[in-house]
């Protein structure tokens, strides 16, 4: 699936992106709408799931603008927001996911 660029009518197709494989990993990015960060933040987290999470994942996208309750439920303040639910314990990494290697200590894949 490619991402859509920036000037797209729509975000709906990054935020309804869900990839799940066997699910031992299950991870949710919050972002802001369609921005630059965002695409960025989307495009890193999901290399580094292909590359690193081949025994499993889920990864969940949502649009603080399209469902501020779940922004809210979970505390969200600043965007990329990723959390980390499974495997245990659950954790926060805020940012725009640039440091790979920073993510893979993050998920423990390193």
């Amino acid at each position: 699936m490619s991402l859509p660029s920036p000037d797209s009518s729509s975000f709906s197709e990054v935020e309804e992106l869900r990839l799940s494989r066997n699910q031992q990993y299950s991870l949710r990015l919050y972002v802001a709408n369609r921005s630059h960060l965002s695409l960025f933040a989307i495009e890193q987290l999901k290399s580094l799931c292909e590359e690193h999470l081949s025994e499993g994942y889920e990864l969940e996208l949502i649009d603080i603008y399209q469902q501020p309750e779940l922004a809210e439920q979970e505390r969200i303040f600043a965007t990329p927001t990723l959390i980390k639910k499974l495997p245990l314990p659950e954790q926060k990494l805020i940012g725009d996911l640039s440091d790979t290697e920073k993510v893979a200590t993050y998920l423990d894949l390193i």
